[in-house]
Formats: C-alpha cells, structure tokens, sequence
C-alpha cells in the first residue's frame, strides 16, 4: 500500500490591530528608565569604612600614649645615655637586633612549612611593639597568629605552633637560668627578691588556679573535648617538627639564643655606665627578673620589668642608683628606641595585608 500523504500544515490566524481611525492624534511613545538603587542592610553605612587605614593609625596612637604616660622615664633614661660609653651601647643595640632574629628562627621551628623570610623578620620587629602596647605575649602572639593564618597555616596548626614557641622559649630560659646558677653559686641574693612572707600566698594562688582549671575541664564537655582537641593538634605538630632536624633546630637554638641575647645586652649597657657587677652576674640578676615578672599581666612589663630589674641587679651587688641608670638605658634601647618604627612596620604589614 503507498504510505499516507503528509497532512498539510495548518497556520494560525492572528487578528489584524485595531488601526486608529485616520485624523486622529497619536501618542507620543515614552521610554521610562527605571534605576534600580541597591538594597542596604539597616544599620550599615553606604560607604565602606577603611578599615585597614584606621587598623595601621591605632600602634601610633598607643605609642603616644605610652611615650606621655613614661616621659619622666624617657627623659631620665636619655639623660644616662649621654654619660655612657657608646661601644657598649652600640653592643647592645646589635644585641637587641639579633634578638629578633634569633625570635623569627623560633617561629620557623614551630612549623612545618616554609616561610617567607623577609616578612618573617618584619613580622617579629613589628610583633615587639605590638608586645610592649598590650599585656604580655598578647601583642606578639595575636601578630604571628594572623601572619601564620595568612601565610596558609589553619588556625589550629597555628594556635599550636603559637603554644610550642612559648613552651621552647620558656624552657630556654629556664635553662640558661639554672645553668648560670650552677655556674656562679651565690651571686644572687634570691631571697631579697621575694618580700617576706609572698611565697605562701603565691603558692595558694597557683593551686587555686590549678583547681579551678581542673574542675573547669571535669564540669563542662565542651570544653574538655575543645582542650583535648587542641592537645592533639599541639603534639602532632611537636612531632612534625622534631622529624626535621632543621626545623628542630632552628626551634630550640634561637629559644636559647633569645634570651642569651638579651641578657647580653643588659650586660652590655651594665659596662657602659660603669656597673661593678661581673657580666655573668648581670646576666642571671635579668633571667631571674624577667622570670618573675612573667606572672605580672602588663603592657610589655612596663613598670614591673624596671622595679625586677633593679631589685635584681641590687641583690648581685651593684649600687642601687647605678642599677637604676643600668636599667633605664636598658629599656630605652630595648623597648623605646624600636617602638615607633616598630609601630609603623605593624601598620605597614596591616595596609600590605600581610597580617
């Protein structure tokens, strides 16, 4: 049988428009432009604020206020500086230089990875004068935080990179402390550091503090998994870390070279301004100082690293009015003279987002 024909296609008819009738007026057409403005959130400003620009003027604002709140300090210190000998200053100029070296080399060995030197080295300088502007370790810890984070670290492997290099540094100088009080037994009058009867209330506050921590941890769940977690990650890092001799290294050499280096300079200013008080001496009066005042939550140790020092130079022997020029130059050199540009490289690295 032949195949079926194709049907044919069917159009459909529109209506003609309706046509004006002749004569009558058109219209004009009108072409209506709507803008669209964009939805802002309530409470939020049409103009992002910069941030970052004000981030990089707060250091400078807080060295402001340090300099005014210590400029007796200040103009004292720069007064003993005029009658002290400049080779021993510039020695202890180079020696706080290297300090920060000798910090950038234990950052290096609290982590696996590699990184980038320059801006490691910028980030320590920064990272003291962030340290000397707020409580202890706050300044410091909070700057290598973020340049770790930034640097592609989590922010656990981080937190325990941060918890190595304190529990390195602490060691190291602890170490050099009990090495130098075995080396020169009796030079230093550790009791007339301690006033009467502090030992036992001290002690009470650190088993307070040890029981209230420990009954934290069997109270709540969260926290004890949180800790548990964070123990975890520490040692894994530990770990990582001693598996390359380098990084081990580099770890634990510069958390002795660090506070070698410091003692070195406070030894160095002690000769500049004539201080009868053999350099070893001078060197275990300022890691037991800065042992002591290690409890003490203050900006940098500002007001609390003087008085330690000084009670500590006095009991190894030196004069007290010589102990206190010794260690008003000290700080001047340590803390004060860095202190600004320190403050701008912190506001550079915060514009370049480095941290």
């Amino acid at each position: 049988m032949p195949p079926p024909p194709h049907p044919l296609p069917v159009r459909k008819l529109r209506a003609p428009r309706p046509q004006p009738p002749v004569g009558a007026a058109r219209k004009p057409s009108v072409d209506v432009t709507v803008l669209q403005l964009p939805q802002l959130p309530p409470g939020r400003l049409p103009r992002r604020l910069p941030v970052r620009r004000v981030l990089c003027l707060v250091p400078l604002l807080l060295v402001a206020v340090a300099a005014v709140q210590h400029r007796s300090v200040l103009a004292e210190g720069f007064g003993h500086l005029r009658h002290a000998a400049w080779p021993w200053l510039l020695a202890a100029v180079g020696a706080t230089c290297l300090t920060w070296v000798a910090a950038a080399f234990t950052r290096q060995g609290a982590v696996v990875e590699r990184l980038p030197r320059r801006r490691l080295l910028a980030t320590q300088f920064a990272a003291g004068a962030a340290n000397h502007l707020l409580p202890t370790g706050l300044g410091a810890g909070a700057v290598n935080l973020r340049f770790l984070t930034v640097c592609g670290v989590p922010m656990a492997r981080s937190s325990a990179a941060l918890a190595l290099y304190l529990l390195a540094e602490t060691v190291g100088r602890l170490a050099l402390l009990a090495a130098l009080l075995a080396a020169c037994p009796g030079a230093l009058r550790l009791g007339s550091l301690l006033p009467a009867g502090a030992v036992g209330p001290l002690l009470l506050a650190a088993g307070a503090v040890a029981l209230a921590a420990a009954g934290a941890l069997l109270c709540v769940r969260r926290l004890r998994r949180a800790v548990a977690g964070f123990l975890r990650t520490a040692l894994g890092e530990a770990r990582s870390v001693h598996t390359r001799p380098a990084r081990a290294l580099a770890l634990w050499g510069g958390s002795l070279a660090f506070p070698a280096l410091q003692a070195a300079g406070l030894a160095a200013v002690g000769r500049a301004l004539g201080l009868p008080v053999p350099p070893a001496h001078i060197a275990l009066a300022y890691l037991a100082a800065t042992v002591a005042v290690a409890l003490v939550p203050t900006p940098g140790g500002l007001g609390s690293v003087e008085a330690a020092l000084v009670v500590a130079l006095v009991a190894a022997g030196g004069p007290a009015a010589v102990a206190t020029a010794v260690v008003l130059a000290y700080r001047i050199i340590t803390v004060w003279l860095p202190l600004l540009p320190g403050a701008l490289t912190l506001g550079a690295l915060v514009r370049l987002k480095v941290i």
